[in-house]
């Protein structure tokens, strides 16, 4: 399970009609419960780094981003919960490029941004074997 407030939610939605046409990416920063729930307490919008000619349906988060995102959560007593971006003109699921690049853990929130405007938000984990992803559940909080 994943908690996320409202304004927080928004922050990305805003951050994927910002990018639009392209896609954007962040980073998401809170806790861990006992349980193993997540609680999203700040993003990070990330530079798309990926070449302009895809940036229309690719992002790429180089691993000096993902260093410095461990060494702000570190400095903030969070962790690094996962990862955020947008899907111009397609469903908030998981591509194929996405199961590639995803590690087991994170959560993959991913916002679909038809026509500029921000219509779905899902979050998603990889399952163990990498053969796809599950729903994760996102609630208030």
């Amino acid at each position: 399970m994943l908690y996320m407030d409202d304004g927080l939610k928004s922050a990305v939605e805003r951050e994927g009609e910002k990018a639009y046409p392209n896609e954007c990416c962040g980073v998401l920063f809170g806790e861990v419960g006992e349980s193993g729930d997540k609680r999203v307490r700040l993003i990070e919008p990330i530079v798309n780094s990926h070449e302009e000619s895809e940036k229309y349906h690719r992002f790429l988060i180089t691993p000096d981003d993902v260093l410095a995102a461990e060494l702000k959560a570190r400095s903030l007593k969070f962790d690094v919960l996962g990862f955020y971006h947008s899907h111009p003109d397609c469903p908030a699921e998981p591509s194929d490029y996405d199961r590639e690049h995803a590690l087991p853990f994170y959560s993959y929130v991913i916002t679909s941004v038809n026509k500029g405007e921000a219509k779905d938000f899902k979050s998603w984990e990889l399952v163990g074997d990498r053969s796809g992803f599950i729903p994760e559940e996102v609630k208030e909080g």
